[in-house]
Order: C-alpha cells, then sequence, then structure tokens
C-alpha cells in the first residue's frame, strides 16, 4: 500500500502533473502546503485533499508519521524547506537541485545531516516511452548504442513560470537537466562536456533559452543535445525527440508535451532494425507529463518499503547531474577555441 504524501507547493507543475499522476496511481495524498493559503485550499478542494496550509509546520504536526514529503518549489528555496522536515523522513525534491552546484552541494549536506531518504524529481527517466526505449535495448535488438541525441526546437512560452523571469540561468537548469539526467543515466557520467548557451533577440529579457551540449564518452560514442525555444512558427515543423543508434537498429522517442505547448501532442516511440522494411511504432500506454510523475514517485515508494534496492535518483547520483550542468555552464563562459594563426 502506497504511503501518504505530503505536497509542499501548489504551482501549475503540480496541478499539471504531479496531483493528476498521484491520483492515476492511487497514490494518497494527505496534505498540501503553499504560501498561499488560498491556492492551496482551492487545489486541496480540486483534488479532495483533506488538509490543506500555507505553513509547513503545520503541515509536520498533521502529517502521518510513515508519510513522503514531495518538495516542489522553486529551487531557490529548496534548501530553506528541507531543515525544517523531521530527521529521517522520505523527501521527493523537484528538479533542479538548487540553482548552482553550490547550491546542490548544501542540499546534499542537509539530506546527510538530517538522514533523509532524498531523491530528484528527474522523471523523464519514467516516462512510458524512455521505458520502452530502454526494455528495447536491454533486449539486444538494436546491439550496442553509438549513438544519442537530443533534439529540441519549439515555442515556449516562458511567461508561464513567473520565477523564471529574474532566473540567472534558465534553460539548461530548468529544462534541458533532463536530458542531461537522461544521458547520464544510459552511460554514466560524461569525461566533460562541451558547450554553449545562448540568449533569444525574442526574449531578450530572460537569460539563455537556447543551448548546445556535447557529451565527451570517448572517440567512439557521439552523444549531444541541441534545444531552441523560439522556434515560433508554424508548429508543423517543431520537432521535440530522443534518438539512439545501435550498431543493429535505431529508436526514436517524440517528447509530445514540448510541441505546441501548453496544449502538446502525444508521446510515442518508433524503431527500426536492420534489415526491416522500415520503422515501426512501438505500442505505448501514457505519456511524459503525468505518467512520469508516477515513476519518480513510485520509485521512492518502493523503495523505503523495501520492495526495490536501489533509488535511481537517490541525491547521491542527482548531484552528479548538477555537476554537468554547472560543467556546461562552466564550458559556455569559457569560449571556444579561437581559430589557430597563419603566416601570410
Amino acid at each position: 500500500m502506497a504511503k501518504p504524501i505530503v505536497m509542499i507547493g501548489s504551482g501549475g507543475i503540480v496541478h499539471d502533473a504531479h496531483l493528476p499522476a498521484y491520483r492515476k496511481a492511487e497514490f494518497p495524498v494527505a496534505a498540501l502546503v503553499d504560501v498561499n493559503r488560498d491556492r492551496a485550499i482551492s487545489l486541496a478542494t480540486e483534488f479532495a485533499i483533506p488538509f490543506a496550509t500555507d505553513s509547513v509546520a503545520a503541515a509536520v504536526r498533521y502529517a502521518p508519521a510513515d508519510c513522503i514529503f514531495d518538495v516542489a518549489v522553486p529551487a531557490n528555496v529548496i534548501a530553506s524547506i528541507l531543515p525544517q522536515l523531521p530527521d529521517g523522513a522520505a523527501v521527493l525534491i523537484q528538479k533542479p537541485m538548487g540553482e548552482t552546484l553550490a547550491e546542490a552541494v548544501e542540499i546534499l549536506r542537509i539530506c546527510r545531516t538530517k538522514r533523509l531518504t532524498a531523491a530528484v524529481n528527474f522523471q523523464l527517466r519514467w516516462s512510458p516511452n524512455m521505458l520502452a526505449a530502454r526494455a528495447l535495448y536491454v533486449s539486444g535488438a538494436i546491439g550496442e548504442v553509438h549513438d544519442m541525441e537530443v533534439a529540441v526546437s519549439v515555442h515556449m512560452p516562458w511567461q508561464l513560470w513567473s520565477f523564471l523571469s529574474t532566473a540567472p540561468r534558465l534553460e539548461i537548469l530548468y529544462h534541458s537537466i533532463h536530458y542531461v539526467d537522461l544521458i547520464r543515466s544510459w552511460f554514466g557520467n560524461p569525461r566533460g562536456v562541451y558547450a554553449q548557451t545562448v540568449k533569444s533577440p525574442r526574449t531578450p529579457e530572460l537569460a539563455a533559452t537556447k543551448s548546445v551540449i556535447v557529451f565527451d564518452y570517448g572517440e567512439s560514442r557521439r552523444v549531444f543535445l541541441t534545444t531552441n525555444h523560439s522556434h515560433d512558427y508554424d508548429p508543423s515543423m517543431q520537432r521535440s525527440y530522443v534518438q539512439w543508434e545501435g550498431m543493429t537498429g535505431a529508436i526514436r522517442a517524440q517528447m509530445g508535451v514540448n510541441l505546441n505547448y501548453p496544449e502538446g501532442k502525444p508521446d510515442n516511440l518508433e524503431y527500426i532494425l536492420t534489415g526491416s522494411a522500415g520503422w515501426r511504432a512501438a505500442p505505448l500506454s501514457g505519456n511524459w507529463f503525468p505518467d512520469a510523475f508516477i515513476g519518480s514517485m513510485g520509485s521512492l515508494q518502493r523503495y523505503v518499503q523495501e520492495e526495490d534496492a536501489t533509488l535511481p535518483t537517490c541525491v547521491e547520483d542527482a548531484i552528479d547531474t548538477m555537476r554537468t550542468v554547472e560543467a556546461a555552464y562552466l564550458s559556455g563562459q569559457q569560449g571556444g577555441v579561437r581559430l589557430p594563426e597563419i603566416e601570410s
């Protein structure tokens, strides 16, 4: 039986993904907290949550002893919330794990000091099409993977998240971090990264919203991601996919949530095998939003109930995703190699 959840935060992601996912999975939500009490009460009423408050302390007093805290607040607030939770509690922390590597290290320290069983909500790993892609690979169908690319070219209405309007870091930290984590889940930590992230002239008031990151996994494997959130044209040419190439086949997974956001399109998964007539569609049930959120919470639920021996996105692993993100920003600041001089 699933443990009750205390939801801290009631923003758009909670309304659109967390709570619909938990309702679908029949994970009980015992309480909801938000600094805006009216918003907390409204959302609690909509999802039949019995307790709503604007006080973390009040929620902790109300919380069942065996609950899981789901902390879905802006990254720069996480380190102030965790010390208010009971020692030894189980916690799912919304990504990113702080706004900088220094904040991530502080979050890790707090989790260790308080003995929290803590995971970061890098939920893309559990999207139904990503799980299907992994299963296809594990079956041996496509052979050794030597190429992985993530391509996103869409129009993203960043104004939907007011707290991002002043964020010093945006695209990699709040969006491409999902793909960074997904890549790490396939290949482990890269030897290094080469990256550039730039601002869009369409949204000059925001931090950088377009990025390219190349991951160094040696000379026999190409891994990169490219994102452009300013493609504000006919949606028919938008793209949002992850593609893997192996020695005997290839897989492409469409991430529909990014397409014509926020309406979105369905996810899908296609694959092709050596010698086959063409690409085939793999059967899927569900989408990244909200179904992947069942996976991230379900992973923590199973771990604390000792049904699973590992916690894939525990803070001890998530810190390496944050290290990779930090390396990407450092690479962008340092710039590329200048053209060599030649004699005239």
